[in-house]
């Protein structure tokens, strides 16, 4: 995989990078919100905010779709920050580039399904964006490594992976394990491959974040 630096696509890169922003965008008033409430902390470059989130089971709150794309944009406008959201399928991309978002990620449950992100990879050929992928749901690295190659073979270089913990059937600390020899694993075999942490999905505990982030 040919992946190009973090800098090529967030020139001002400070450290630690954060992303910040609401799982899900619920209203523009808490998008708009929390955007200039978090601008001005040091490193938050990205403001993440759900706009498709597929659920477990149906019938709960899955996201406000295409409607809620033109917050983000505000949210570009009045902060500064660069925006993003989640993708899992093409037309979410091409929404999305519509839109003008400046990153992408592919979650945890669309990583695990070979065909939703070949889906991705054709929509994405010939797009110049940054992509973030999650790791797959199931600790499988293979999994996680082909859905890379799968964003990477559309001609995406500006890409990075993030580490958001592994579904287990006994929780204990944590709501997902970390199993961190899985993303030291893809840093062995892919060492340009930027990997960023995402602490609040793996602890599910405010309090347990920082522990988190120190040992990431």
């Amino acid at each position: 995989m040919k992946i190009a630096p973090l800098k090529t696509w967030l020139p001002d890169l400070q450290r630690p990078l954060v992303i910040a922003g609401p799982c899900s965008a619920e209203s523009e008033e808490q998008i708009l919100q929390t955007a200039h409430a978090i601008k001005n902390i040091p490193g938050v470059r990205l403001f993440r905010a759900g706009i498709w989130k597929p659920r477990t089971r149906p019938n709960a709150f899955e996201g406000l779709g295409e409607l809620a794309l033109p917050w983000l944009a505000k949210v570009k406008q009045e902060t500064g920050l660069l925006t993003t959201t989640e993708v899992a399928t093409a037309k979410h991309v091409e929404a999305c580039l519509k839109h003008n978002i400046d990153v992408l990620w592919i979650g945890a449950r669309t990583a695990a399904n070979p065909f939703s992100v070949q889906e991705i990879a054709d929509a994405l050929k010939g797009v110049d964006i940054p992509v973030m992928v999650k790791n797959p749901i199931n600790a499988d690295l293979q999994l996680w490594i082909g859905a890379l190659e799968r964003i990477a073979g559309a001609g995406v270089t500006k890409l990075a992976a993030i580490h958001r913990g592994f579904s287990v059937v006994d929780k204990l600390e944590f709501r997902n394990d970390p199993i961190w020899r899985i993303p030291m694993d893809l840093k062995l075999a892919y060492p340009d491959m930027p990997i960023i942490c995402d602490p609040s999905h793996i602890t599910g505990k405010r309090d347990l974040v920082p522990k988190v982030c120190q040992k990431a």
